[in-house]
């Protein structure tokens, strides 16, 4: 009887393991502070990163993050270099062709950031450059709203371009998330004199009803874990200690 229960026990150590060993990878943007960063090191940071990491602790999983540069994570994923992305990534319709996406995460409205000061109304966009990250929601918006303003759009690969621009005078204004805005550019020595100026920007048919996580259409497994999980890490207050690491104020949203 002992050699059964011992190759019972032996089969079940090594189902635990294979459980325990199981990896998830996450890709992330990888130079959208304070949401992810890559170090000199190759290690990514942020925001982003460390709700990927709370998740893949509830879900008792190895976690991976990738870096991908956002203008190729959704065809990237599609080609399934990684699990999931978790990016910033508004919810749209236009997107939920292409991929499943989680609940939000979080939820924030998008800002201009401009010299302080700066009045924006309809005819101030005539003449004005204007920097958007590239393949981002915000490049949607402002070609179909600010552009038809008279603005003229210039797209980059990563947001802190953008904001270098604007300082040396080569655009009037960048078009970001507020937190990324508020936290990257105006917060920091760079920053001064500018600020976020206009209204929010977030009308649902181009920015969604917040951001979420972003996996493979049909993988229901992977996306029914990470819902869970993000119920979890909401409840136990993991989201909150994140959360307040980066930000000052609730970007959660309603």
């Amino acid at each position: 009887m002992k050699k059964p229960l011992l190759a019972l026990g032996t089969l079940a150590l090594a189902l635990s393991a294979t459980v325990s060993a199981e990896t998830l990878r996450f890709a992330t943007d990888a130079s959208y502070p304070p949401f992810s960063k890559q170090g000199a090191d190759g290690k990514m940071t942020g925001f982003d990163p460390d709700i990927a990491q709370a998740l893949c602790a509830v879900m008792k999983a190895k976690c991976e993050i990738v870096p991908q540069d956002f203008d190729g994570i959704i065809p990237a994923l599609q080609a399934k270099k990684f699990d999931a992305v978790i990016a910033s990534m508004n919810i749209t319709e236009e997107r939920k062709k292409a991929v499943d996406f989680s609940d939000k995460y979080y939820n924030m409205a998008s800002r201009l950031v401009a010299k302080q000061g700066t009045q924006v109304n309809a005819a101030w966009f005539k003449g004005k450059k204007i920097g958007v990250l590239r393949s981002s929601i915000q490049e949607k918006y402002a070609r179909d709203t600010f552009a038809k303003q008279g603005a003229q759009l210039v797209s980059y690969g990563k947001a802190p371009e953008s904001f270098m621009d604007l300082k040396a005078g080569r655009v009037d204004a960048a078009f970001v998330d507020a937190a990324v805005g508020d936290v990257d550019f105006v917060k920091t020595p760079n920053g001064k004199g500018f600020a976020l100026v206009g209204p929010d920007y977030n009308e649902a048919k181009y920015f969604g009803v917040g951001s979420g996580i972003a996996v493979r259409k049909g993988d229901k497994a992977l996306l029914t874990r990470i819902n869970a999980a993000l119920k979890q890490i909401r409840a136990d207050g993991s989201y909150d200690k994140i959360q307040k690491k980066y930000f000052s104020f609730d970007i959660y949203g309603k």
